[in-house]
C-alpha cells in the first residue's frame, strides 16, 4: 500500500468538514420505513433514499465535495472522470453549477438514460470500451490535455463527500445496530464505514455476483487486475479503489454478493411495498438481506438506497416474469 495513499484516506473529521461544504447544495433525503417491507424480511429497515438526491444518487454528494475543495485550492479547470453513469452525471451537475465542465468517459454499454442525463446536465461524453482497463486509459488520455481529474471513488473527497449520507442517517435513527450498502468501487462504502466507526455498529456491502472483484481480491489479499464485470447492476461494474480496499479490510464486517434475479426480485419487492423505482445496484441491498436472515433478522438495520437513475420501461422489463 503506497504510505501517500494511506496518509490520505479521510478520518471522521472530513466527513463533518465535507457536509458542512456541500449541505446548501445537497438535498436531506428522507429515511422512510415501512412496516410491510419490515414484516417480508423480519427486520427494522431505514431506507435512506439517495435516489432522491439531486442527479438522482447519492453520488451528487462526493462530486459536490470534490468541486468545492477544487475551488478552494484555486483550481478553476474542467474536471475529468470515469462513470457508468451516476457520478459522471453528478459530476457534469456539480461542474455547471460551479461554471465549469465535466468531461465523462462512460463505457459503451452504459444506459442510454444515463448517458443523456450526463448530457443534460452539461458533461461531454466520451465513450471507451466496457472494461477498467478501457476507462483507466482514455481518462489518462483526457488529464495529459490538461483537464483535472476527479477520481469516481478512490478519491479522499470523493469518500468523504459519500460519507455524509450516513452521517445523516445516524443523526435520524442513532440506534441503528447495522448498516449495509452497495459496493462498485467502494466510494459508498468506505466513507459509510468510517463515518459509523464510533457508532458501534456493523457495516456490511454488497457485490453482484457478476461483478465480485472485492470478494476476490479480500480472498487473494490484493486488488485484482483485468476486471471484466457482467451484472444488470450496471454502477456496480467498477474495481474496487486503492483507498477503498484498505479500508474495507479494516471497517467492513463482511462483503456479500447476490445474483442478478437476486436484485430482480428485489426490485419488485422494493415497488410492491413502498411504490418506488430503484435502480438494481440500490436493489443489491435489499436482496442481500432477504438471502441472509442469519444476519439481518430481527436487527435495526440502515440501508442506503443508492440510486434510482433507471427508466421506468426498463424497470418494467428487468423485472417482467419475476
Amino acid at each position: 500500500m503506497n504510505a501517500g495513499i494511506e496518509a490520505d484516506i479521510p478520518d471522521i473529521a472530513d466527513i463533518h468538514l465535507a457536509h458542512a461544504r456541500i449541505r446548501s447544495a445537497v438535498r436531506l433525503t428522507p429515511v422512510l420505513n415501512d412496516p410491510l417491507l419490515d414484516q417480508e424480511l423480519d427486520c427494522k429497515l431505514y431506507c435512506k433514499c439517495e435516489n432522491l438526491q439531486r442527479s438522482g444518487a447519492f453520488k451528487f454528494r462526493g462530486a459536490s465535495n470534490a468541486i468545492a475543495c477544487l475551488r478552494e485550492e484555486g483550481l478553476t479547470g474542467d474536471v475529468a472522470t470515469h462513470s457508468s453513469g451516476n457520478h459522471g452525471a453528478a459530476l457534469a451537475l456539480a461542474a455547471r453549477i460551479d461554471g465549469r465542465t465535466a468531461h465523462v468517459v462512460m463505457p459503451e454499454n452504459s444506459s442510454p438514460m444515463k448517458i443523456e442525463a450526463v448530457r443534460n446536465y452539461g458533461g461531454q461524453v466520451h465513450f471507451c470500451a466496457p472494461t477498467n482497463d478501457a476507462r483507466v486509459q482514455e481518462l489518462e488520455k483526457l488529464v495529459e490535455g490538461g483537464l483535472i481529474p476527479v477520481h469516481p471513488y478512490d478519491d479522499p473527497r470523493i469518500i468523504a463527500g459519500q460519507g455524509t449520507a450516513a452521517l445523516e442517517l445516524e443523526q435520524e435513527v442513532p440506534t441503528l445496530e447495522l448498516v449495509i450498502t452497495p459496493l462498485g468501487g467502494g466510494g459508498l462504502v468506505s466513507g459509510t464505514a468510517i463515518a459509523t466507526r464510533s457508532w458501534g455498529v456493523d457495516v456490511y456491502a454488497v457485490e453482484p455476483d457478476g461483478a465480485a472483484d472485492t470478494i476476490d481480491s479480500l480472498r487473494q489479499g490484493r486488488i485484482i487486475e483485468h476486471f471484466a464485470p457482467d451484472t444488470i447492476a450496471d454502477g456496480l461494474r467498477a474495481l474496487v479503489g486503492i483507498r477503498n480496499f484498505k479500508v474495507i479490510r479494516e471497517s467492513v464486517r463482511q462483503v456479500l454478493s447476490v445474483s442478478d434475479n437476486d436484485i430482480r426480485r428485489a426490485m419488485l419487492l422494493f415497488w410492491q411495498k413502498l411504490k418506488i423505482l430503484i435502480e438494481p445496484s440500490s436493489a443489491t441491498v435489499i436482496a442481500a438481506i432477504q438471502n441472509h436472515p442469519e444476519i439481518f433478522s430481527g436487527k435495526k438495520v440502515g440501508v442506503i438506497i443508492s440510486g434510482g437513475n433507471i427508466h421506468p420501461s426498463d424497470w418494467a422489463e428487468l423485472t417482467r416474469g419475476i
